[in-house]
């Protein structure tokens, strides 16, 4: 794919995929267009970068399709002041977007391959405000907290509140939660010290992030 129909590709990914979704934001709408998605992708799916699907990583990993990275972006509403918490990296685009927003980024990826291809990844985009790191994201980062956004790179099925202690208070937490067949983006602020406010923002699935605690499925 030459030069002018990668930019093709990625207007019509803009103007098809994620603005009639309600991604408005001219920050995010930016962000999107100036962050090269494709350079994010593996080589074996590089047809797929612009496609309305979500694309295979290492790992079995999934990378998500645009439309609910922007709007989880969007949900966000990183400031450029902001310390950002990204819990699953994959290939690091999201990552790069946060950090095209926010202050400084550190991004927990429990798979070594794939925290290793997001490094690259982002060195040669040129991001150097984001730090990934091999971790168990369900634990968080307490040593780096409290935390001015947490935004969830694949779905939980509750958010642990070991997370949610990681906010600052007026910081907000991002992700998709629930089980299938319908999950919910949930935007979740943290009001005071022992209160939050829990804000649904649109239904989606995506795929789970790994170590996050699943529900019982005993019944009598």
């Amino acid at each position: 794919m030459n030069l002018p129909d990668v930019e093709q590709a990625r207007f019509n990914m803009i103007e098809q995929q994620i603005r009639p979704w309600d991604v408005l934001d001219a920050e995010v709408l930016r962000v999107l267009a100036e962050v090269k998605r494709e350079d994010f992708v593996p080589n074996p799916f590089k047809a797929m970068a612009f496609a309305d699907m979500a694309v295979p990583l290492p790992g079995q990993q999934m990378m998500l399709a645009p439309r609910l990275q922007a709007r989880l972006l969007q949900d966000a509403a990183v400031q450029p002041t902001d310390k950002v918490l990204e819990i699953g990296t994959g290939s690091g685009f999201t990552t790069a977007m946060l950090a095209s927003q926010a202050q400084r980024v550190i991004s927990l990826e429990i798979n070594a391959e794939l925290a290793d291809l997001a490094r690259a990844n982002l060195q040669r985009a040129n991001i150097h405000n984001a730090d990934v790191r091999c971790a168990d994201g369900a634990k968080g980062a307490a040593e780096q907290a409290p935390f001015d956004v947490i935004v969830l790179g694949g779905s939980v099925s509750e958010v642990p509140h070991a997370l949610l202690a990681q906010l600052k208070i007026g910081g907000r937490l991002v992700g998709i939660v629930g089980d299938e067949p319908v999950m919910h983006a949930l935007l979740i602020t943290r009001t005071s010290e022992t209160n939050f406010k829990t804000d649904e923002k649109w239904d989606d699935n995506a795929p789970r992030l790994l170590n996050f605690p699943e529900p019982s499925t005993f019944k009598f």
